[in-house]
């Protein structure tokens, strides 16, 4: 039998972790063929793969962002192929079954409901005539207009579950793409606007495997490994041995990635992870979703902030792992001015990534089923996104979107991190403000439809500052110079400014820097740097900072030349002199 596992992954670097688990279940009475696409790709190419392999049966994971893609290549696949079973499983179809059976009607032969490697298998021993239909648990079907659901398995044993990780196929992509591991399944909170709140406990993997399978990954070549437990530290022993070995058997240039729970995280754990963990190997993945108590009890969300804050501030002090913080927009009874202040309360604690999201009423979940009660109007496909509530009308959805476009252009592409700062404490009223009225200054002017190059960022924002009272100028230019220059090697070709200083002067300016180099640093003196570097490899701006004060953390304006030396392979060297040192004739 000719059996194919497959699934539309958002990009290619993604690796489909579920159906991995369910070829390695099936074997070895069974083995299934892995085939991946992505939602990129034109339906017609994947149903052409796919019928060219001739399957006896395909099984596809669903998934929110993959689902009506996943429709068209059934569509196409059933009418190409009619003898070829279809079966579906993943997040996406296993609830609402109801719906699903109705719409995909004559397409679909079954879909598995929730956890599949043990329904899986015994759908694979019914179709080689092994077992009866009756016998294949977690399924449901339709039969003569009739609706079949068959009762849900006993949970596996994950610590008998075989690896997903060792198949000869995989080998050569482990080091191209990120490799997603599991350690438990299950969460232990009951957060309404999600689906992990469904399945009740927390289940753990075997740890001595799941080691054995970090170190197989390892050495072949993997570069990013995502654990996708949905709390990670709920058990702090657990998180503690694994942490600790991650620690000692890192391979240089891997990075782990995590879904941690802030507020049950304690300061000793942090400690040891500032104490020992080397820089970069670890990275933090914390959903906050909003500040306001009353959405937090409405969605039941038990979240203490001030512990959140101590745990992200004690990471952010120790300076070895990045974090990344996430928000919902839209959640129940929080308007535009909660959410404001929810960014505000998040933004303050200066994560490396903010992601600003919107609520999806997923099929499954309780917001979905009291969708009513809170008044929401949404889009009924997937990925089901809302467009309005009872406190939050479309208009604000509208402008909260165009933040985020901002916020994902200046803060977490980490463009412009000095400019950003100066201007969210010293120019806007909060760090909302900025991020909102730049976002809907740039979709005013139309460019949220056309593209953009670097140099596109630094205009469109000294752009949107002229058109504001009471901003110095000449501070925010000289940062946003700072902040292009710092991001080059070399020389850059382009500059995003119009300003340049004249021939003679910039002459005058380097015969000076050869003669006198202790104007540009101890440092720079110790270059050795002759005339021919200097002219090749340097930059000279007119600055109104001293960039010594600047870098002690004080803006002081002052009159000077922003000297920069591009070292190949380091960041540049920056130093900052006073005009007044330079004598032109």
């Amino acid at each position: 039998m000719n059996i194919l596992l497959t699934t539309l992954n958002a990009k290619y670097i993604h690796t489909n972790l579920a159906i991995r688990y369910l070829k390695a279940y099936a074997r070895p009475e069974f083995d299934p063929e892995i085939v991946e696409f992505t939602i990129k790709e034109p339906a017609l190419n994947i149903v052409t793969e796919l019928y060219q392999r001739k399957p006896d049966l395909v099984g596809f994971s669903c998934y929110i962002w993959n689902i009506e893609e996943t429709i068209k290549v059934i569509q196409m696949l059933r009418a190409v192929s009619p003898k070829t079973k279809i079966v579906l499983g993943g997040p996406e179809v296993s609830y609402d079954l109801h719906y699903w059976l109705r719409r995909l009607d004559g397409l679909v032969d079954f879909i598995i409901m929730g956890e599949g490697e043990y329904s899986f298998k015994q759908l694979l021993r019914y179709v080689h005539e092994e077992i009866p239909l009756e016998e294949v648990p977690g399924i449901a079907y339709l039969k003569d207009g009739k609706m079949n659901i068959h009762p849900q398995p006993p949970k596996v044993d994950l610590r008998e579950m075989p690896s997903p990780f060792r198949f000869e196929e995989d080998r050569d992509s482990i080091s191209k793409r990120i490799q997603y591991i599991e350690t438990s399944r299950g969460c232990p909170f009951s957060c309404q606007f999600c689906l992990s709140s469904i399945e009740v406990g927390v289940r753990y993997f075997d740890r001595e495997k799941i080691k054995e399978d970090i170190r197989y990954l390892m050495a072949n070549g993997a570069k990013t490994i995502k654990f996708v437990d949905r709390t990670f530290n709920i058990s702090r022993r657990y998180a503690m041995d694994m942490f600790q070995f991650l620690i000692d058997e890192h391979v240089p240039g891997v990075v782990f990635q995590f879904e941690i729970t802030a507020d049950i995280m304690r300061p000793e754990v942090i400690q040891f992870l500032n104490d020992h963990a080397p820089a970069g190997l670890f990275r933090f993945e914390i959903g906050v979703q909003s500040t306001n108590d009353l959405t937090n009890e409405l969605v039941k969300r038990k979240q203490n902030f001030e512990k959140l804050k101590r745990t992200v501030t004690m990471v952010k002090e120790g300076g070895k792992i990045d974090q990344h913080l996430d928000l919902i927009a839209g959640l129940p009874e929080e308007d535009y001015e909660s959410f404001r202040k929810t960014f505000n309360d998040v933004f303050e604690m200066r994560p490396e990534e903010l992601q600003l999201g919107f609520l999806k009423l997923l099929r499954g979940t309780g917001l979905r089923i009291e969708s009513e009660k809170f008044g929401y109007t949404y889009v009924d496909i997937a990925p089901y996104e809302i467009l309005s509530n009872n406190v939050l009308s479309f208009d604000d959805i509208i402008r909260i979107k165009q933040a985020e476009d901002v916020l994902e252009k200046y803060w977490n592409a980490h463009r412009m991190d000095g400019t950003v700062e100066y201007l969210v404490t010293e120019v806007f009223e909060t760090p909302f403000d900025f991020f909102q009225n730049f976002g809907t200054f740039w979709e005013e002017k139309g460019w949220s439809r056309i593209g953009h190059q670097l140099e596109d960022l630094f205009t469109r924002l000294d752009e949107f500052l002229r058109t504001l009272p009471n901003v110095n100028l000449g501070i925010v230019h000289s940062l946003m110079k700072l902040d292009f220059l710092s991001k080059q090697q070399f020389h850059p070709r382009k500059l995003w400014w119009d300003e340049r200083i004249p021939k003679e002067e910039l002459k005058a300016i380097n015969k000076k820097l050869i003669e006198t180099p202790e104007i540009a640093g101890e440092e720079f003196v110790q270059m050795k740097v002759n005339e021919k570097e200097l002219v090749k490899h340097s930059l000279i701006v007119p600055f109104n900072l001293d960039y010594e004060a600047y870098q002690n953390g004080k803006i002081v304006v002052s009159d000077t030349y922003l000297f920069v030396f591009f070292r190949q392979g380091n960041s540049p060297y920056f130093a900052t002199f006073p005009k007044s040192v330079i004598v032109t004739e």
